[in-house]
């Protein structure tokens, strides 16, 4: 005699089926998640993307306040007159480049205003026997027109320290106190040009940065999926029981019987061999 459905409205079964749902909200808030993560990403790379190649404006109006930065305006060119404090000029270790250890060099520009603003150079390979570069281009001297691309300093690292004449991260805070000025805290600039040029070649410029968009789309379709997949288990779970209950119906049993027909009409040859090896062993 036929049970039909009555057994999937059991406490049991809605229970299965509360924890598929949450199961599933909890997954779409995932892939939302990484949606979200890769359009943070895709705007990153169009902020980088339109400033790097924008033209100049000046430092003081770019960054108005010496201690903060507009984030809109990371990687924007600014232009400041002044002169270089070579005998302020330290090194930022661990700074591989194309898989080559080296060091940024950090040299202050005194400006005509009379703050204080840091020039990331460039980069210097490791010297080839110690732990410095073998040499480090001078600036020019004198009064020294500067173009850079302006960014936010990087955060402070508790416990890591550096040799004398280098530091181990850009925090500009630290690199203010180390000069006799007020100094620019909220930004720092890597190098585009100098007028006048250097006597000698100036270190290597920093690359566009290319922000990595990773694997967030994947994931989010990942979470998708395995929210679908718990409805598909769920459904397979109660046609599975459906048709233990319902064993004795006689459309049960025919549908039964024509899956069983079928399967057997799949085997390969090889299922066939082996029964019959059976059947005589």
């Amino acid at each position: 005699m036929s049970r039909g459905w009555r057994f999937a409205f059991s406490a049991r079964w809605l229970g299965y089926l509360a924890v598929a749902i949450v199961f599933a909200v909890v997954c779409g808030f995932l892939s939302n998640w990484q949606v979200s993560r890769l359009h943070e990403k895709e705007q990153v790379q169009a902020l980088v993307d339109d400033n790097w190649s924008a033209s100049p404006v000046p430092l003081e109006q770019a960054a108005p306040d010496p201690a903060a930065l507009d984030p809109s305006l990371e990687y924007h060119p600014v232009s400041m007159s002044g002169t270089y404090l070579t005998d302020e000029q330290v090194l930022v270790r661990n700074r591989p480049r194309s898989g080559q250890p080296g060091f940024e060099v950090i040299t202050p520009l005194k400006l005509d205003s009379g703050g204080i603003f840091m020039v990331d150079r460039g980069w210097v390979p490791t010297g080839n026997d110690q732990d410095a570069p073998d040499a480090v281009p001078a600036p020019p001297s004198g009064d020294v027109t500067v173009i850079a691309r302006i960014k936010p300093g990087e955060p402070q690292l508790p416990g890591r320290s550096a040799g004398e004449g280098q530091i181990a991260t850009i925090y500009l805070p630290d690199l203010a106190s180390r000069v006799n000025g007020d100094a620019y805290t909220g930004a720092y600039g890597l190098l585009m040009s100098e007028s006048p040029s250097p006597a000698q070649d100036r270190p290597l410029p920093a690359f566009p940065p290319e922000i990595n968009e990773g694997m967030h789309l994947s994931y989010a379709i990942q979470w998708v999926l395995f929210a679908l997949l718990a409805f598909g288990f769920l459904f397979y779970a109660v046609r599975q029981e459906y048709r233990l209950h319902n064993a004795e119906d006689p459309r049960e049993k025919e549908r039964s019987a024509k899956r069983e027909l079928k399967r057997k009409q799949k085997r390969s040859d090889a299922d066939i061999e082996d029964e019959i090896l059976d059947s005589v062993s």
